[in-house]
């Protein structure tokens, strides 16, 4: 037998080995909660932010003649307005089609919208536009529509930006079905970014435009009480000709400024949430089940606070630390697209004071 002060040395060594496996443990547990904020917060370290963009002025004022806006934007006034295409893909976001169709429809020639029976993660969907066409009977002469049938093996890993992609290249099979020639203005943006209805008329009536053209939106999240930054960039207006090609990524050093809207989640019901976050291409955001709740995300929502507790994506530590915490609220409602003022009592939860959802 050992004497008291060995064996009291060998309960210690037992309890500092158990207390560092529960502390090593812990940490690995908090460690992999917590890598896509650790990786955002230390981006400024890791990461170059691309080049920037050359901003062109965008010129507007109610009742100037489109004449002296081409000519203050550089452009000339065409001898007659060209055609314009908008084509998007569409997954679940009725009130934002509306919303986007309305405010377009004055200007645009054909609206192009594809939709497919599955996800980008490879979840089997329902036929949203096709089973709700009869809502967009003002727009139905314009309409171009296409249905993407997907069917994947049970087997196959499903890669949601694949997915995407294939939507995408589709696309541009459907857009050079629907009437488009050379010249033409085509419009490439997800159904949520809204270019306003000014821009596509200067665009579809000046000539000198460059033959690509990235469109700077507003951003906002959940409504357009909650207003965020003019960092959205991804929408594009092109100079049609045999090269183009629907992509969602940069283009051109070229950005035309306050061009529209961004409104990112902006749903009615919170099971449209849902299916967001678990249908396109950054599902895997979703790391706990609890960020399916519906209480949970309704309290997000309201607060201004993210869906997935994640920290802003920016490039330098001032932007990022500007940017954590709640998205403050805003209680305009000015520049905003006229249908839905036009419309409040349908929209209201897109507006000040709105943040109430509906389960379904």
């Amino acid at each position: 037998m050992g004497s008291p002060r060995s064996v009291a040395r060998r309960r210690i060594t037992k309890c500092t080995f158990l207390l560092l496996v529960i502390l090593v443990t812990l940490s690995f547990t908090a460690i992999f909660d917590h890598t896509q904020n650790i990786t955002s917060f230390l981006r400024p370290l890791w990461d170059t932010p691309p080049p920037p963009f050359e901003y062109i002025p965008h010129y507007y004022a109610e009742n100037t003649t489109i004449s002296n806006l081409c000519t203050l934007h550089g452009w000339s006034l065409a001898s007659e307005p060209r055609n314009v295409y908008d084509a998007i893909l569409f997954n679940n976001e009725l009130d934002l089609l509306e919303l986007r169709w309305h405010e377009l429809y004055p200007y645009v020639t054909k609206f192009i919208i594809l939709e497919s029976n599955m996800t980008f993660t490879g979840m089997p969907k329902p036929l949203v536009f096709d089973s709700n066409r009869a809502r967009f009977a003002f727009a139905e002469d314009k309409i171009v529509y296409g249905l993407l049938p997907i069917q994947l093996s049970p087997d196959v890993p499903v890669d949601p930006f694949l997915i995407e992609s294939h939507h995408r290249s589709i696309m541009n099979e459907l857009i050079r079905r629907s009437g488009i020639s050379d010249g033409d203005l085509l419009l490439v943006s997800d159904t949520d970014e809204i270019p306003s209805s000014h821009t596509v008329k200067l665009l579809k009536w000046c000539d000198g435009l460059p033959t690509v053209l990235h469109l700077e939106m507003r951003n906002y999240v959940y409504s357009f009480e909650f207003p965020v930054d003019y960092n959205s960039w991804r929408a594009t207006a092109h100079i049609y000709s045999r090269w183009t090609r629907y992509r969602h990524s940069r283009q051109t050093d070229l950005i035309l400024s306050d061009a529209g809207w961004h409104c990112s989640f902006c749903f009615r019901h919170l099971s449209e949430f849902v299916t967001k976050m678990t249908a396109y291409s950054h599902a895997d955001r979703v790391k706990k089940r609890e960020y399916l709740d519906y209480s949970r995300i309704q309290r997000k929502i309201c607060r201004g606070d993210d869906l997935y507790d994640m920290l802003p994506e920016e490039y330098s530590f001032k932007s990022l630390i500007g940017k954590m915490g709640s998205v403050p609220r805003s209680a305009s409602a000015v520049h905003l697209p006229a249908y839905l003022i036009e419309n409040a009592e349908k929209f209201k939860f897109l507006l000040p004071g709105g943040c109430q959802r509906s389960p379904e």
